[in-house]
Parts: C-alpha cells; structure tokens; sequence
C-alpha cells in the first residue's frame, strides 16, 4: 500500500511538472525569427483578477459612476453575450495568449494568435466553435472546408480576400490569417519543424529585448521595426533621397521596442 501510494504520489507529482513547463513554454518559440509584432498575455484569470483589484476599477465600480454610467452603458448591445463569452474564457483559463504579425510581404499581412487553455478538447472545441459562429456569421457567402495535417484538423473559413484557419490541439488553440501558419505552428509544437533555428527566441534583439522583462507582468509587446525602415528605405531610393552615411531616419536606428505592464498595491 505505502509503495502504491509512493508511485501515486510521484504520477501526480509529474503530470503537475509536466503541465507547469507545458503551459509556461515559449510563445516566441512558437513564432518565426522575423516576427514583426507578437502581444501576450501570460494569464488571463490572473490578470482579470488583478484588474478588478486595481484603484481605477474600484473606482468604476463607485455607484455613483455606475450610475452615471447605466444610461450610456444601457445603449451597448447585447451585454448578456459578452458575459458570456468573459465567463467562458474563464472557463478556458488561457494561458500565453498571443497575437502576432509575423509577415507584410507584397502589402498582405499574416496575424497568427493562440493560447495555452484547461480542460478537455471536447469542451475547448464547443466553446472555440461558438466563437467562430458568432465572429463569421451565417454570410451564405463563407467558404468551409477541413484539411488534414499531421494527425490534425485545420478548420478554414474564407469570404472574399479573408481567410480564419483555426485548430484545437490540445492544450493548444492556434489561429491565423493562412492555413500554412497553423501548419508552421503545429510544426514547432511537435517539434517537426525542418529548421529549428528559425524561431524568434533564437533572435538577438528578441533575447536582449526579453532580460528587461519584469517576471510578474501581466501583459507584454515586442515590436522590430526593421521591416518598416527597410520598405522606407526603399520609398527613398525610388524618389532618390539618398542619404548621407551614418545618417538616417530614427525609425531605421531603433532595434526593437518593447513594454509590459504590472499591476503593483493597485497601480497599473
């Protein structure tokens, strides 16, 4: 019986380890090395709970603002589906939500996002697919269709020049603006990728950008312009502003930017 409750003990000692590194692994591992923008939040719940102690939501929840507020606030509509959909994601409790712009090429920009959630798959997938019916519609025009990839279901709706590909993986849900990202994203999760090394956390100014991040921040950004200075780079030498060497926009000397934002005895 003690070596029963022995191996018991360590079996739930182990998936705990394992669904920490799980849910604390690296969304810049999951996004290519030249991401342009990638937004994250490393825990909803904690940060929703952190907000409603804050002094500026205290504040909102004075009755006398709320009363000053029920007339405007009556003319927002349907305020029974966003109460929905906040206790749903509570639900969830998303971890490492992101949104990223990994690419701009030929002006057709690519976002792909995702998050870490608890629970089943079953009960990630009745949920997500509410979502996708009330964000597309019923517009006769959509175009559904499943693809297959890698053991994987890859759910994609078009209309017109838009594309939504989205797939459970769990503890994973991943979206984007193109199938192929998903498919990318699936690769580095179960580590198929074909080249390892291109992912953002392997990138210098990434990794130097990420030292400065405080570890109990409750939402972070990571912006690198250098796509941007390129296309105006290139704007130039098309109107023949050339400058002078060692001169140039501010724009093109900024590395990265970075923020985050904590919440400190009810500060933001």
């Amino acid at each position: 019986l003690l070596i029963a409750l022995a191996v018991a003990a360590f079996g739930g000692w182990y998936y705990w380890q394992f669904s920490q590194r799980i849910s604390s692994a690296s969304v810049a591992g999951l996004l290519p090395r030249d991401t342009i923008f990638v937004a994250q939040i490393p825990d909803f719940n904690r940060a929703r709970d952190e907000w409603q102690h804050c002094d500026i939501y205290q504040l909102y929840r004075e009755p006398a603002v709320q009363d000053f507020l029920r007339k405007p606030l009556g003319n927002v509509p349907k305020p029974d589906a966003v109460s929905q959909t906040l206790l749903d994601i509570e639900q969830l409790a998303p971890k490492n939500a992101f949104v990223a712009l990994t690419s701009i090429d030929n002006n057709n920009p690519k976002f792909v996002g995702g998050f870490h959630f608890r629970g089943s798959q079953e009960e990630a997938e009745r949920i997500i697919g509410k979502w996708r019916s009330m964000l597309m519609g019923q517009n006769p025009s959509l175009k559904r269709e499943k693809v297959q990839y890698q053991g994987h279901e890859i759910a994609v709706t078009k209309t017109g020049s838009l594309t939504i590909a989205t797939v459970v993986d769990s503890p994973w849900f991943f979206m984007a603006t193109d199938a192929s990202d998903v498919q990318s994203l699936l690769d580095r999760v179960d580590r198929r990728a074909s080249n390892p090394d291109n992912r953002l956390d392997k990138d210098e100014r990434y990794r130097a950008a990420i030292s400065r991040r405080p570890s109990n921040d409750v939402a972070f950004f990571y912006l690198q312009p250098k796509t941007f200075s390129q296309r105006l780079a290139s704007l130039r030498a098309a109107v023949g502003s050339t400058p002078a060497p060692g001169e140039g926009t501010m724009l093109e000397k900024i590395h990265c930017i970075t923020g985050s934002m904590r919440f400190e005895n009810g500060k933001i």
